[in-house]
């Protein structure tokens, strides 16, 4: 889009990945009369998948609960690549013509909301001509996730400084990076090591996953052979939203599982990893000693991992780091591993709203310090959504039902000619638990400080459970006791919030 006067606007939206395209195509259905502005610091659209080109990316969610409700996924991959994601996000905003509204390389740099003019001035950095620029809309709504797009989270580790091969993090892998014979050793147990192991260890000299502990793994067929059946009988249409019913169905089953029976279902992963494994192997790399889903599990397509490692290509250690050496890494326990590449994938930077800083009527908003309500609004912010997908299931499904919450608020508004809404808790509401609270994951915890809190009960507390957030957010009346409605008359400048201590 042209870096032209920016208009005004009745919704802008920070963020043009997974979460805003959603968003913008929501409103486009439900409200094409709105004007809408997207906000995208980066030169393109698709965020995190435009963001991670690391060998093997790929969605760690299947993909007919993963891709959009409104726009179903449309292959028989259960786990697609982050090319094919990159392009479904962006045929979807050329289906929805959302992709004409798009501000690239635009810095969100802060919002301010005045109580007078009942609207949000968002200051931005065009970065390429170092230029400010200022948006106005009626309506914000922050889609920016949870981490920081500049830099991961990179530990430091003693002697670092002599080690004299590669070092690099996933989020900025560099572009036509030759492995081809080399020895890896990828830092770290998640979704991206599980992912960087099996894609690299084909060209490879070898490559080996080094843990500090392990997690959960679980092998789901790269293919869904009952919907390529289907497809014989019933409209392929008809078979992709039923494919994303029954998913949706089997992975509330698995958490509702772990958290009701987690030694069973402790028990039935390992087993299904052992499985997969060579006679012997040393089930220690493969034991967690936490129960399932106290941290996200990781999915690998087909068993890739696992393949890697009987081929002899792969390995998985388990041990601490003492500190790097001239060839490699140095381990607690005495051993080296040999190293041409170290590869960190130690997580995530944790960041909320793109790192701006919010003001309402010259007082500060500190995320960390607000809980949200229904997990889509922000206390004591008017006219604010942010959007945050589920941790203990496809990140889509919330952000989705999070898009239909806001289309119905601000049909709400226009009808009843409310021009803010800003929720209001009671004394005594919060709590000094995160929104991801439920999850022990080290970036969660290192992360927790910029997080939005927990209130006591519904609807200050994030839910995490899609039945419930169906029920809350589509069905429930919008105007409630929490919600203060402004209509016609100036108002008057909003109340300074006081953030109990902890």
């Amino acid at each position: 889009m042209d870096h032209g006067a920016s208009p005004e606007s009745d919704v802008l939206i920070v963020g043009a990945g997974l979460s805003g395209i959603g968003m913008a195509c929501h409103l486009a259905m439900e409200h094409p009369r709105l004007r809408v502005a997207l906000i995208e610091r980066r030169a393109a659209m698709g965020g995190t998948w435009d963001l991670f080109r690391y060998p093997g990316v790929r969605s760690d969610s299947d993909m007919f609960t993963f891709g959009y409700g409104f726009r179903p996924w449309h292959a028989l991959d259960v786990m697609a690549d982050g090319p094919s994601i990159r392009r479904y996000v962006m045929e979807t905003a050329q289906h929805y013509g959302v992709d004409r509204h798009i501000h690239y390389g635009l810095k969100v740099v802060s919002s301010s909301w005045s109580s007078r003019e009942r609207r949000w001035t968002v200051h931005v950095l065009d970065e390429a001509r170092q230029e400010a620029r200022e948006f106005s809309g009626r309506f914000l709504i922050v889609c920016t996730g949870y981490y920081n797009y500049d830099h991961g989270h990179q530990p430091r580790f003693p002697g670092e400084e002599q080690y004299r091969g590669l070092r690099l993090h996933p989020q900025q892998w560099p572009e036509g990076l030759d492995y081809r014979g080399k020895r890896v050793v990828i830092i770290g147990s998640g979704a991206t090591a599980v992912t960087l192991v099996p894609a690299m260890a084909s060209d490879a000299a070898h490559v080996t996953m080094l843990q500090r502990s392990p997690g959960y793994i679980l092998s789901l067929p790269r293919f869904d052979t009952i919907s390529a059946v289907l497809q014989r009988f019933l409209p392929k249409s008809l078979v992709f939203r039923l494919a994303r019913r029954r998913n949706i169905f089997l992975t509330r089953l698995i958490y509702k599982a772990a958290r009701r029976w987690p030694d069973k279902v402790r028990a039935f992963l390992i087993a299904g990893v052992r499985k997969h494994l060579p006679a012997g192997a040393d089930m220690r790399h493969f034991t967690p000693d936490y129960q399932p889903w106290d941290q996200r599990l990781c999915v690998v397509p087909d068993a890739d991992l696992f393949e890697a490692i009987k081929s002899g290509k792969a390995s998985v250690m388990t041990d601490r780091i003492a500190g790097f050496t001239e060839q490699g890494i140095r381990l607690q326990s005495g051993d080296e591993l040999q190293a041409d590449i170290v590869v960190t994938a130690t997580g995530l930077e944790m960041q909320t709203l793109g790192g701006m800083t919010l003001q309402v009527d010259g007082e500060p908003r500190v995320m960390g310090e607000l809980m949200t309500y229904k997990g889509v609004l922000l206390q004591d912010t008017p006219n604010f959504g942010c959007i945050f997908g589920y941790t203990n299931a496809p990140w889509t499904l919330k952000a989705d039902l999070a898009a239909r919450y806001l289309c119905r608020l601000l049909d709400y508004m226009e009808k009843h000619g409310v021009e803010a809404v800003t929720p209001r808790a009671p004394a005594g509401e919060r709590r000094d638990e995160t929104i991801m609270g439920s999850l022990t994951s080290g970036y969660v915890q290192r992360g927790a400080p910029v997080l939005p809190r927990q209130g006591r009960d519904v609807p200050w507390r994030v839910l995490n459970n899609y039945e419930r957030d169906c029920e809350m957010l589509l069905k429930q009346p919008v105007a409630d006791a929490a919600l203060e409605l402004v209509r016609g008359a100036v108002a008057p400048p909003a109340p300074p919030i006081v953030v109990p201590s902890r």
